[in-house]
């Protein structure tokens, strides 16, 4: 399952930057089968790389990689006219062969998902705090060089760590669920449309009542 993913107007693509600040309803893509050979190599070489699946955004690992030419790979996409910039609503994450979900959604799952992370770390903290006289000095937070403040500094070690899910992971259960629920909806709207036709076909008309007098008003003519 990796990350960055994505199809836009039923091309591959892939997500640089999630949400532009200032405009979180638009995205930035780059439509990774129109790349030069090597430009390509380079995008997808990042994009598979331990850093790349633990950024929440790959632009922050393109900004820090030289591809074969030296220059970093944003760079390049930038020079060359290669990143687009899309609406969100119009991007499909595709994390694997059979899931997919609209970037939009994802968006707003990841900011649900990470309000929760900072809940759960909090309560972590109170616990370990229990029974000292005074409170547990905290401990100074390890930032790659570079990398920008909205950044979860240490998400790969996080993701390592066996039975932790991941975002894709969390990502992946909503959608089940929610397919789920949508095979359900769509079993109870037929079984209402079979009911809906049953009830039409058990209820005469008014066509039905106007044509049977009808042929009651010939019939008495015919027989005067």
């Amino acid at each position: 399952m990796l990350k960055h993913i994505a199809k836009h107007n039923q091309q591959r693509a892939v997500i640089v930057y999630r949400e532009i600040p200032g405009e979180e309803h638009m995205a930035l893509i780059v439509y990774s089968d129109t790349l030069p050979r090597a430009v390509h190599d380079d995008l997808m070489k990042a994009l598979e790389s331990q850093q790349g699946q633990a950024e929440k955004d790959l632009y922050n690992v393109l900004y820090r990689t030289l591809g074969v030419d030296g220059t970093n790979i944003l760079q390049t996409l930038h020079s060359n006219g290669q990143l687009k910039k899309v609406p969100c609503n119009q991007v499909i994450v595709t994390p694997n062969s059979s899931s997919t979900i609209r970037l939009d959604e994802l968006n707003k799952l990841l900011k649900e998902l990470e309000q929760g992370e900072e809940a759960v770390k909090r309560m972590a903290e109170l616990d370990s705090q229990r029974g000292m006289t005074g409170p547990r000095p905290k401990k100074p937070v390890e930032k790659e060089v570079g990398v920008p403040p909205n950044s979860r500094a240490g998400e790969v070690e996080i993701n390592s760590v066996e039975g932790v899910l991941s975002d894709a992971d969390l990502a992946k259960q909503r959608m089940d669920q929610a397919t789920q629920m949508k095979r359900q909806a769509e079993q109870l709207l037929a079984e209402a449309k079979r009911l809906e036709t049953e009830a039409k076909d058990l209820t005469p008309t008014k066509n039905v009542k106007t044509t049977r007098a009808k042929k009651a008003k010939t019939t008495a003519k015919q027989e005067a």
